[in-house]
C-alpha cells in the first residue's frame, strides 16, 4: 500500500495515526473559515455545502491510504492500465449533523454501502449530559474498511459509542475517523479508546471546550446551522 508523505503530518508511533490537514496550507482553509464565520454560516445553503467540499476533500487524502489494484481499461484509441481503488468501504455517519459532510465523502466514494446511527445529547443539566445511541441501519462490516465521520469531535464519547454500535454489525478489518473540527481533549479521548492503527482525518483541531463541551472556538451547533434549531 502506498503512502504520500505530503497530506498531513502523521505520528506513526502513535496507536492512532492523526492526519491534521490544516497543518498544511489549502484551499481546505477558505471552506474552514467559511463554516466558522458567524455572518457566512447564517446562509445555510452554503453552510451545508462547505461541509460537503470539506468531507470531498477529506475523502480525497484519505483515499491515498487505501489498497489499489491495476485494472486495463480500453480507450477509443488503445489500453492503458489504471490503479483503482480495490474495494469500497461502509460510510457510516452520525445523523443528524453528519448528514452534511457524509454527502462529500459519498461523491467521492460514489459506490460504498452507507450505514446511519443516532446519537444524540441527553442533559441531565446545563452542563451534564450522556450520550444515547437510538438507531443503526448498517450492511455488515466483517472485514471490510469502515469510515465513521461526524463533523465535530467535541469530547469524542459519541464517536467511540457510534464505532461500539457498528461493531454489531461485525469487526471492521481497517478503521477511518473523519471529521471537520475537533479538540484536543476529543483527539486524546480516540487515541485512548479506539484499536491501533485506526486513522482519524480531522481539518482542524482547537485547543479546549467549554463547560458545555462545546468546542472553542469552534463553530457553533453544526446541526442546528446546516438544518434549523431543534427543540
Amino acid at each position: 500500500m502506498e503512502q504520500t508523505a505530503n497530506t498531513a503530518k502523521v505520528d506513526h508511533k502513535m496507536k492512532v495515526h492523526r492526519h491534521i490537514l490544516n497543518q498544511n496550507n489549502s484551499i481546505l482553509n477558505n471552506f474552514l473559515f467559511e463554516i466558522r464565520s458567524k455572518e457566512i454560516q447564517n446562509d445555510p445553503i452554503r453552510f451545508r455545502k462547505n461541509f460537503e467540499r470539506i468531507g470531498e476533500i477529506l475523502a480525497y487524502e484519505l483515499s491515498k491510504e487505501l489498497a489499489y489494484t491495476p485494472e486495463n481499461c480500453t480507450t477509443p484509441l488503445g489500453n492503458c492500465e489504471i490503479q483503482k481503488i480495490a474495494e469500497e468501504p461502509v460510510l457510516a455517519t452520525i445523523l443528524r449533523a453528519g448528514l452534511v459532510m457524509h454527502n462529500g465523502l459519498l461523491n467521492y466514494f460514489d459506490r460504498a454501502d452507507s450505514a446511519f446511527i443516532s446519537a444524540y445529547r441527553k442533559h441531565t443539566s446545563d452542563t451534564e449530559f450522556e450520550i444515547r445511541i437510538e438507531y443503526l441501519s448498517s450492511p455488515r462490516i466483517d472485514d471490510r474498511i469502515l469510515i465513521i465521520s461526524d463533523p465535530m469531535l467535541a469530547t469524542g464519547s459519541s464517536m467511540h459509542l457510534a464505532y461500539e454500535a457498528m461493531l454489531k454489525m461485525g469487526t471492521p478489518k481497517e478503521v477511518h475517523l473523519v471529521c471537520a473540527i475537533g479538540s484536543e481533549e476529543g483527539m486524546n479521548y480516540i487515541e485512548k479508546m479506539f484499536p491501533e492503527g485506526t486513522h482519524i482525518w480531522i481539518a482542524a483541531v482547537d485547543p479546549s471546550l467549554n463547560d458545555k463541551s462545546y468546542i472553542i472556538p469552534g463553530l457553533g451547533d453544526a446541526g442546528d446551522l446546516a438544518y434549523g434549531t431543534k427543540v
